[in-house]
């Protein structure tokens, strides 16, 4: 697998059916031609992700959003509010998407990524480009070049380098066909698409997912997660860890130590979000048995924070 930076490297690739991880705002994603079956199978194989579990197709406008997607006036009023950016809404699907990107559903999860790499790779190409995360399926999400390199290994032909991931969260799913309801919690606050949209229902989990992320168990870092429903909680039951085999994610103002990654020292829900999956490949990296963590507030980020870490700790 190589190492890029060469934009047109990475679209003469795609091209060709290979499959390049790219980076985005959210976390880094393994890109395929969308519309080509073949390069869209091997996405699923080198992750060994069930064909079950529909991929996100990445575009760089919302005309060409119109090439893959049939968009009603709410996707188009949310994504001329919130792209490029975390977001990804699911509407009816063209003829022109293979079954296997939407897992055999009649609808398709579209987005416009906020990474100018990734853009420019989509408008130079001319591809709509599916692109899940650039991990083993289930396992914690990447948020470096680095980190795609060890997870997939020689399972992808290269890395466009784009640098660490500003948000570090995957995007917000939002189903927009009928009753709008939000499929996943992401790097887009639920308040900011309910001032758009009113109020919504979060339907978060299926066996039988629409878009990504809905599956009970996921993101697992490697190491055992033990779930406290806020700092306070974990704090009152420090005093039984044994400091080599437990290390400590949390958020706090005043927790330190060396088996402690405080996700944001000034309490800050989006510092937060870009640092959760650096924070659990550290603490797993350090060689902790398991990773004590806490609930976040339910509020802004700390919503999607807290599904992370449920579906890491499952």
């Amino acid at each position: 697998m190589a190492l890029i930076t060469d934009i047109d490297k990475a679209v003469q690739l795609l091209l060709e059916g290979a499959l390049v991880a790219l980076p985005t705002e959210t976390v880094y994603g393994l890109g395929a031609n969308a519309l080509d079956t073949k390069a869209v199978a091997k996405v699923f194989k080198a992750k060994n992700r069930p064909s079950f579990d529909p991929l996100i197709v990445h575009v760089a406008s919302i005309d060409q959003a119109r090439e893959v997607a049939d968009l009603n006036d709410a996707a188009i009023a949310l994504l001329e509010r919130f792209s490029p950016g975390p977001l990804t809404i699911v509407v009816p699907k063209k003829d022109v998407v293979p079954d296997l990107v939407t897992s055999g559903h009649p609808t398709v999860a579209v987005r416009i990524p906020d990474h100018p790499m990734t853009l420019e790779v989509i408008r130079r190409s001319g591809l709509s480009i599916a692109a899940p995360s650039a991990n083993p399926f289930g396992f914690t999400s990447p948020t470096t070049a680095a980190h795609v390199q060890e997870q997939l290994g020689e399972n992808i032909d290269a890395v466009l380098d784009g640098g660490p991931c500003g948000v570090g969260l995957e995007s917000t799913i939002v189903d927009l066909c009928g009753k709008p309801k939000v499929l996943r919690l992401g790097g887009l606050a639920l308040e900011e698409l309910e001032s758009v949209l009113g109020a919504l229902e979060v339907q978060t989990s299926s066996s039988n997912p629409k878009a990504p992320g809905m599956l009970s168990s996921h993101y697992n870092p490697g190491a055992k997660i033990r779930l406290f429903d806020d700092f306070d909680d974990l704090r009152r039951n420090i005093d039984n860890v044994d400091n080599s085999n437990v290390g400590l994610l949390v958020m706090s103002s005043e927790m330190v130590g060396d088996n402690v990654f405080n996700l944001s020292p000034i309490l800050n829900d989006v510092e937060a979000a870009s640092r959760l999956f650096i924070g659990l490949r550290e603490l797993r990296a350090s060689g902790f048995k398991e990773i004590w963590t806490h609930y976040l507030p339910e509020e802004g980020l700390g919503r999607a924070i807290n599904d992370r870490l449920k579906r890491a700790a499952n």
